[in-house]
């Protein structure tokens, strides 16, 4: 098991979330409604990494 205890997990959060921001913008503004779908789901990959992160730094 690695020992970064959850910071992997909330890094690739954080860019995933990010990604999905950048997204969702995009295609709101050219509305492409796919490419607004893919960001929020994004957004949501990335909120989930980052409480399994929390998650593991609270377990240790």
């Amino acid at each position: 098991m690695s020992e970064d205890h959850g910071f992997s997990d909330k890094v690739k959060g954080a860019v995933n979330k990010t990604k999905g921001e950048a997204k969702d913008q995009y295609g709101n503004a050219t509305g492409d409604t796919k490419k607004q779908a893919e960001g929020k789901l994004d957004k949501i990959k990335g909120n989930v990494q980052e409480k399994i992160g929390e998650m593991k730094d609270d377990r240790h």
